[in-house]
């Protein structure tokens, strides 16, 4: 991106000077301006849509990684009946970023468990009487008392959630451990394809 601007800026000033002295080669220079800059707009809207979106699989792994680097004891546990919309895995993607980076962030944790429930077509599961699909993140070692005032990481989730129906709920369970929770209702999980 820094090269695609010095570039344009470079070429629009050769654009003037020839333009000043009426030589036809400016045309050929605005064109090449034009053409890198369309090419720089589609190259940060590649990478603002990366930003947008969350790949739960890369994330759950990410997840793994990043807490058992830090010296946890991290699970992931994945329970799929079915394949997930991407704006569902998006949302969920989301989450469990949020969630690592507070289990990091917050307390002293030294185990994790990361539980993503999503119930086959039609199916009532005994973690959601509705058939709601759940992600559980809970770990040990989290403080008896928030350390500051609340981020806008949960906020931002909840309002990811809602766009599908769905909740967040974060808080102690007791003996120090923490959970968030976020819920997608099954009804927002019909249609999906059935996994083979």
């Amino acid at each position: 991106m820094g090269r695609n601007l010095a570039v344009i800026a470079l070429k629009s000033e050769l654009a003037v000077q020839l333009a000043r002295r009426e030589r036809p080669e400016a045309v050929d220079q605005m064109i090449e301006v034009q053409r890198i800059a369309r090419e720089s707009q589609r190259e940060v809207r590649d990478v603002v849509r990366g930003y947008r979106e969350a790949d739960l699989a890369v994330e759950l792994e990410g997840a793994r990684g990043v807490l058992a680097a830090a010296g946890m004891d991290c699970r992931v546990e994945v329970e799929a009946g079915r394949v997930l919309r991407p704006e569902v895995q998006s949302a969920l993607g989301w989450v469990v970023r949020e969630a690592t980076t507070n289990v990091l962030r917050h307390g002293d944790a030294r185990s994790c468990v990361i539980r993503l429930t999503v119930p086959a077509e039609g199916a009532a599961g005994a973690a959601s009487e509705d058939g709601a699909l759940t992600l559980d993140v809970e770990n040990d070692g989290a403080p008896g008392a928030p350390a500051g005032p609340p981020g806008s990481g949960l906020a931002g989730l909840r309002e990811r959630l809602a766009a599908l129906d769905g909740t967040l709920e974060a808080g102690p369970l007791g003996d120090g451990r923490f959970r968030l929770r976020a819920r997608i209702p099954g009804r927002q999980l019909r249609g999906l394809e059935v996994r083979a």
